[in-house]
Parts: structure tokens; sequence; C-alpha cells
């Protein structure tokens, strides 16, 4: 599902009406009328209504909800702001259509004064005074409606986008100046903003209506941003020849585990060798041969010279894929050795945990990484390697750059992890959940990311394949399990559950 900007929207508004075709007045009362069944599946009539439409199309929108509202006998009394004289067209269609009905309560248009009315628990504030194409904070008396608002107790709908709220990047937004939404009903698709953590406080609960805007549109206009569909993870998927032995299922090599984080490197050998690679070798410090021969007899054990830290790069020749930096160490005596076989290495590369605190350590040391490059930083790792960011956006935008700059892949971890590819566009991922927030998660996806790359994913495919995988395998786990209690061992659990999900 491609997320648009609000410029988009407005052109996919527009190829909408010429296409359908349909009158833009009649696009808005379509848009209406599922935005009031919305509120009519949660709050009956004899819940009070207050509407604040704006001058533009999303006070249009709010006008036509009051309208069909007041037909259905709700209790409606409406503010309209039209404090410059001048409402968008559709906007004053939707004044005349709503005065010619004679149902609502109340109605006030606002030029210049404005009493505000008061706002009770139990009643229902429908959110209509700026929509997606805001490009500005708040200030003055609007600043000062959001905040009154915001302060009753009353439930508040906004309508697309709560008002305030930037449809992409609010990085020098006012946050005391947006809406906080008890239920935003957005059109068609989620916004950008809606992914970030930090916005969820104003959105609230959030369903995304289908007012049937153009598929052939939506399908000719190029998206930077796409939300990961099950169909498209499931189209990637590699089969598995009945006559393949294990030498055609690739061999992985990983590089993990300083002595007394040997964890790491079992969950992440375990991680991999749960997603399909034919063989494994694990080159870890000679203090860890015992606990990993025992908990991973799969494995191929390969001894580092040192006993407790890697301290010597190794021929891949052998290799599909390399996975580096569970469990590693940041001593200076790794850090030489690590960029040493990353410059070395000519198999696809994962690089995770300890390999990019060492980058952090050492900036200059990424115009030396290969291209393709696999990196999956969580966010405080992308903010030792990239450098503090405000908010969500500012952090996505220099995650993308370092894709691009790198012609590599960055996988910021978190909810929505954001695939970022080296042509700049970012895959979404809707998989996973809060008990995922657990030591050793981050050492699974590594795993898995390393296995597929072995079997013959190439990289973008590893990459989204591996990240929804790993999601599901949490949503699994957590749905028999229950969030709080899941530990990274689960997640390895339901591997083999994801993947028969996504092959079914």
């Amino acid at each position: 599902m491609k997320i648009f900007t609000s410029a988009q929207i407005k052109e996919l508004d527009r190829y909408t009406v010429e296409h359908e075709p349909i009158p833009s007045i009649d696009l808005m009362e379509r848009a209406a009328k599922a935005l009031t069944r919305a509120i009519t599946d949660t709050w009956n009539n004899a819940t009070p209504v207050v509407v604040f439409a704006g001058p533009g199309n999303n006070g249009g929108d709010a006008l036509a909800v009051a309208r069909m509202l007041g037909e259905l006998n709700y209790q409606v009394s409406v503010y309209l702001f039209n404090i410059s004289g001048h409402l968008a067209e559709e906007c004053a269609a939707n004044k005349k259509r709503l005065m010619e009905s004679k149902r609502i309560k109340d109605f006030i248009e606002v030029t210049q004064e404005f009493d505000p009315p008061r706002l009770e628990k139990g009643m229902v504030v429908v959110d209509g005074l700026f929509g997606s194409g805001l490009n500005k904070p708040l200030a003055g008396g609007f600043a000062s409606l959001v905040k009154y608002i915001n302060a009753s107790q009353a439930d508040i709908v906004a309508i697309d986008i709560p008002s305030g709220l930037m449809t992409e990047d609010n990085t020098y937004n006012v946050r005391a100046n947006i809406i906080h939404a008890t239920l935003t009903l957005t059109l068609q698709q989620p916004k950008l903003a809606f992914l970030f953590p930090e916005n969820q406080q104003f959105i609230g609960k959030l369903r995304v209506l289908d007012i049937r805007l153009s598929q052939e549109g939506m399908e000719k206009i190029e998206a930077n941003y796409t939300v990961l569909e099950e169909s498209d993870v499931r189209s990637m998927l590699l089969g598995r020849d009945p006559y393949a032995h294990k030498g055609q299922m690739g061999h992985a090599l990983l590089i993990a585990g300083s002595y007394g984080m040997a964890g790491a490197a079992i969950l992440a050998a375990r991680a991999c060798l749960r997603s399909g690679v034919g063989k494994l070798t694990i080159h870890t410090p000679k203090k860890n041969r015992e606990i990993l021969q025992i908990a991973i007899p799969e494995a191929v054990l390969q001894f580092d010279p040192e006993e407790t830290i890697f301290s010597e790069a190794v021929d891949t020749e052998d290799f599909q894929a390399l996975g580096i930096g569970p469990g590693l160490g940041i001593s200076e005596t790794t850090a030489i050795p690590l960029i040493a076989q990353l410059r070395r290495t000519t198999s696809p590369i994962v690089a995770d945990a300890d390999a990019l605190n060492i980058l952090a350590n050492h900036r200059a040391w990424m115009q030396q990484l290969p291209k393709g490059i696999i990196l999956t930083p969580h966010v405080k790792e992308f903010d030792r390697m990239e450098g503090h960011s405000s908010d969500s956006y500012e952090r996505l935008t220099k995650a993308r750059h370092l894709a691009e700059r790198l012609q590599g892949y960055v996988i910021l971890k978190g909810r929505y992890t954001a695939i970022c590819l080296p042509d700049g566009h970012v895959f979404f991922n809707p998989t996973g959940n809060a008990g995922m927030a657990t030591a050793g998660s981050g050492d699974v996806l590594t795993g898995i990311l390393t296995a597929l790359l072995a079997r013959g994913y190439n990289p973008q495919d590893a990459c989204v394949v591996g990240v929804y995988l790993h999601g599901l395998a949490g949503d699994l786990a957590a749905r028999d399990l229950g969030e709080e209690s899941l530990i990274a061992e689960d997640i390895i659990r339901y591997i083999s559950r994801a993947f028969k999900r996504l092959k079914e």
C-alpha cells in the first residue's frame, strides 16, 4: 500500500475527479457518508455533537458530516471559521446545503470574535479545522481553540488528520497546538506521520475509510513510501527443489559472540538455521567452544585465535552470506579486524549490533563499506552512527540518505520498521508487536537475514521477506503467549509457523 504525500493526495483527488469522472462536490459527499457511518457506528443520536469546520476542504467535509448527522436526528452544533472572508468552493457549497437542510441545532459562522461552546464529557467534537494540506504550525486563535478542545473531556473525532498535525514532517511543529483525537478517521490511506511513535498521542484510535479514490490513479502515482502487504512478501518467497541437498541451500558465516556474550551468537545462529539455510559456520572466540557446541549442534564452529574476542578477519570465499556483529564487543582489538572483514568480503553482508557501534566510533570507515551491505540499527544505534535526530521524520530522512550514499540497505528497526533502499524508496513493515521489545530480538533478525541471503535471495527481497517474517513470527508467538512474556527464543520457535503461514 502506497503512502502519499500531501501534494500527491491532492493529485489523486484530481485524478479521481477527472477520470471517474465525478464532480469534486460529489466526491466530498462520498467521503462525508463514510465519515458519518463511522461516527454513527460508535455514538448514537443521544450524543451531543459539536462540529468545528475550517474554511478549506476539510471544513467542507465537516459541514457535510454535520448535515448528515442532523438528518439522522443527532443534536449538532456547528462553528464555521471564516476569518479571512473566503471559503473554498466545496466548503461554501456545503455551507449552503447545511443551511437548506434546517436540521442543525445551532450554526455560527465565526468571522471575528469567538465565544467557545461548553464542551463536556459525553459529547463528541468533530475536528474539521485543517486537513492534510497544512504546511505550518497553528498559531493565534486557532492554536488557542485547539488547546481549548484538548482541555475538554469530550471525545474528539478528527477528519482525515488531527488539525495541526502535518502529513509528513513535524520536526518544527508546535506540538501543544495539535488536536489530541480520540478517533482519527483518515480517508483512503494512512498518512506518513501516522507511522511515527511520537505522533500516536494525537491520532488516538485510527480507522482508514475507503472512499473509492481512483485505483488507476493510485497505481500511476509514484510514491517514495510503501507499507508492505502479505501478498507482496508471498510473491518474493523462493521455493525448495524436491531434489535439493544442503550444498544448494547456501552456506552462511556468522561472526558473533565475544566471551560472555555467547547468547547473541546462539540466538542469531538458531534463527539462521530456522530460516532455511543449508549450512552454517559460526566464527567465535575459543572460550565459547563448549556452550556453542552444546547449544547449536547443527552448526560448524570456527574459532578465533583469541580466547575472548574477535581479532582476525577470515576468508569468506566458501560462504554465500556473512552476518556480523551480535555480541561482538567494541574493543579496538575487534574494531580493526571488523573493518578489514567488511572490506574483504565479497558475499552479501548483514551488519548489526556491535558492528554498528564500532562504525559509529569510526565514522570515516563508513565510506569503505561495500555496496549492497545491509545495516540493521535500532534507533539508538542509528543516532550513534548519524547523529541525534529530533524526531522520527528527521531520522528516517537520514536513513534514506545513508542508504543512497552507501548504495546499501538500512533497516531502521522499531514499530513499522523502515527498510530504506539504495534508490531512496522506503518499505514500512506492518508486522511485529511491543512484546518484541526484548533483548536478543535484533540478533534473531540478523540470523534470518543472513540465512535468506545465503539461500539466494537478492538483498532487497531478503530485507523485505526477513523483516516481515521476523515480525510475523513475533505476532504468532504473542498470540499464543502474550506480549508481556515474549522472549527472543519464542520468536525463533515461531519462524517455522510464519513461513508456513506465508507459503499457505
